[in-house]
């Protein structure tokens, strides 16, 4: 589990792909490495991933991971490139302030960046999910949260007509994150606040099954109750 709130910004300074995957190596990151041990989990730019290998003292530190052909999938890892930097999380310990919101680092998919626009200090950022993938938008809702790129943001605007949503960059948040040096264009990480999931599947199951049968159902019974209170039969 994580917050959201990255501790520091790692480089990418080796990849290998095959046909099952990925091997990332992330240097430069001495400062997270300080407690690190095999088997350990580390979200690299909102992705979940197990440290196989590590060195504190080479290259400012690196850490060795696998990418599953799962996850190159759902993420922007695959594209990513040797030099680039990516924004690291620890997985959160039990003594640790919880500034952030609860975050798996388990990518629901991508989303790209639509326009960055300058507002004062700040930079207010608009992503488009792509048509046919637009299930994730109604788990975005104005002034909920968003992990882009594994960071914890508050969403500003939603117009899922157009299949976008914002938001906004204060000048702190810029300099700590990966996000302001991505081009009008690019992916983007997207993972949605798990509360809403769960919310959704409970009150599913509790109307009696799940998807459009449903909701049809609790459309047809609050047609009924008004009805009936009507005097209409």
């Amino acid at each position: 589990m994580f917050t959201g709130l990255i501790e520091h910004l790692g480089t990418v300074s080796h990849i290998e792909v095959d046909s099952q995957g990925c091997t990332l190596i992330i240097s430069n990151c001495a400062p997270i490495l300080d407690d690190c041990h095999i088997g350990d989990s580390i979200a690299t730019n909102g992705v979940c991933l197990t440290v196989t290998d590590f060195n504190r003292e080479e290259n400012g530190g690196w850490f060795k991971v696998w990418l599953a052909n799962e996850t190159l999938e759902r993420s922007d890892l695959g594209e990513r490139k040797v030099g680039e930097q990516v924004n690291l999380e620890r997985a959160m310990g039990s003594h640790t302030r919880f500034g952030g919101h609860f975050v798996q680092g388990h990518v629901d998919g991508t989303a790209i960046i639509l326009s960055k626009t300058p507002d004062g200090d700040s930079v207010r950022f608009l992503f488009q999910f792509l048509e046919g993938k637009t299930n994730l938008l109604p788990y975005i809702i104005e002034k909920g949260y968003v992990a882009i790129d594994g960071t914890s943001l508050t969403i500003t605007e939603v117009n899922d007509g157009e299949r976008t949503f914002g938001v906004m960059l204060i000048q702190h948040t810029q300099e700590m994150i990966t996000l302001p040096t991505k081009a009008v264009g690019a992916k983007v990480n997207i993972e949605v606040d798990m509360v809403g999931k769960y919310v959704e599947k409970g009150v599913l199951a509790a109307m009696g099954g799940s998807g459009g049968s449903a909701i049809r159902a609790m459309v047809e019974k609050v047609v009924e109750d008004v009805l009936a209170r009507k005097g209409v039969a």
